[in-house]
């Protein structure tokens, strides 16, 4: 009864921004945290960044000071804005919700290359 969808995905050169986004719909209650994951070719999931209802922020340290995770007011829905972007980031980027147990969207991909 959970659906995902992600957005914001495509295909820069090194230096480049893009936003993510992820919106979450269903028959749900506003969610207490949603987080950003990502998987690299050839690796394995990782975590990237995640906001509570408090507004803290977390962020991995492999994209702090580079990204920023944001929440809509009153909805599940998440962005990620992503700065100075480099082929490290290049990587499908997944929603991450907690409900019964985690959950995750289909992904959007970002591609970094020359």
């Amino acid at each position: 009864q959970v659906q995902f969808v992600e957005s914001g995905g495509g295909s820069v050169q090194p230096g480049d921004s893009l936003r993510l986004s992820c919106v979450v719909t269903g028959n749900i209650a506003t969610l207490d945290y949603m987080a950003w994951y990502r998987q690299a070719p050839g690796k394995q999931r990782e975590w990237v960044a995640s906001i509570i209802n408090s507004g803290v922020r977390n962020y991995a340290d492999s994209v702090k000071g580079r990204f920023t995770i944001s929440r809509v007011n009153g909805k599940n829905a998440i962005y990620l804005d992503m700065n100075s972007l480099n082929g490290e980031d290049t990587a499908v980027n997944y929603c991450k919700i907690i409900l019964q147990r985690p959950s995750w969207g289909r992904g959007t991909l970002v591609t970094v290359s020359s």
